[in-house]
């Protein structure tokens, strides 16, 4: 029932999007970073992993579209699933290193790789373009045999394109979670002693999380890389990964819908600020603050407490019928 429901809040929010937001791109950029975010929060919400190493996945997906569509022309829902593909194999790289540490030795392993992969792009201008990025990239419309089924030219067309990848990445990763895989990574988190010693193999479970978390992840860059029509080398450095992770805390860890609304947040408030003041970092800053000091469970625990706060108001059904009773 909370799986149906989380997808038919999500399936309101994309539907209500153009109708409130003027720039399609905006609209696509919430989704994008969205789906970014509930791959993060499979590692960190349900996992217990805090990975600075999503910017990886993110670029991987970036430069492999990128490459497929340039360079190496291929359909471009075979570039796309090409994309995906690449983040995957990049965190189960990453993560089968990564995970036979834990703790600060864990972060510190994904901030190393994070750093890594930055510099092997930057010394490879042959293939990543280095510090300029790759340029130029299309967005070629879903055809068949010369008839074009969905085009992609327009802002908001492109918006329908993402907004369907993103439900269906949506109602999978709920299936995820919902699965006993999905209930095994939440005893993982909550105790990992406890789960080793029931028998659950721990490096395997937090293997299969990286990979499918990769995979979301490297499909989020490669829809940002067609969004903007490049892949560049900020798409990997490790403030890529740094702003995944706030979006997920923003929103709530332990929920996928809540990545959506911390995805919302950021972005939107983000381009909102950027009207205001030139340094709109700074005060980007100060708010991110204080939504952390105040709220511990992000956007998400913040509407889940007050709409118990306005239950709790309501009256309670015995005592209305108590004092109608009286009143009769």
């Amino acid at each position: 029932m909370t799986r149906h429901f989380h997808f038919v809040l999500a399936l309101a929010i994309v539907v209500a999007m153009p109708l409130f937001m003027q720039s399609g791109s905006l609209a696509s950029e919430v989704l994008i970073y969205a789906l970014a975010a509930m791959g993060c929060n499979l590692l960190l919400g349900y996992t217990g992993l805090l990975s600075f190493g999503q910017g990886i996945f993110f670029g991987l997906g970036s430069y492999t579209i990128a490459l497929l569509l340039t360079r190496w022309p291929l359909p471009m829902p075979l570039a796309l699933l090409a994309a995906v593909g690449m983040g995957a194999v990049g965190a189960a790289v990453v993560g089968w290193i990564a995970i036979r540490q834990r703790g600060t030795y864990f972060v510190m392993l994904t901030l190393a790789f994070a750093q890594m992969f930055y510099f092997l792009a930057y010394s490879l201008p042959g293939l990543t373009g280095g510090d300029n990025g790759l340029l130029d990239i299309p967005r070629p419309s879903i055809a068949v045999a010369g008839q074009t089924l969905w085009p992609l030219v327009s802002p908001w067309q492109y918006y329908g394109f993402v907004a369907a990848l993103f439900l269906l990445a949506f109602w999978l990763l709920r299936r995820v979670c919902d699965s006993m895989f999905g209930r095994t990574l939440l005893a993982v988190r909550d105790n990992e002693e406890r789960a080793a010693a029931v028998g659950y193999d721990l490096r395997l479970l937090k293997l299969q999380a990286f990979v499918i978390s990769g995979a979301v992840t490297g499909l989020a860059g490669a829809l940002h890389a067609m969004m903007t029509g490049i892949a560049p080398l900020s798409n990997v450095e490790y403030h890529t990964s740094e702003m995944i992770i706030v979006i997920t805390v923003i929103g709530g860890t332990g929920n996928l819908l809540a990545s959506v609304l911390g995805a919302a947040f950021y972005v939107l408030l983000g381009d909102w600020l950027s009207t205001l003041w030139p340094r709109w970092l700074l005060l980007l800053g100060v708010v991110l603050m204080v939504v952390s000091l105040g709220l511990q469970r992000g956007l998400w625990g913040l509407g889940e407490s007050l709409w118990a706060l306005l239950r709790r108001k309501g009256p309670a059904p015995d005592t209305a019928a108590a004092s109608n009773g009286g009143q009769a």
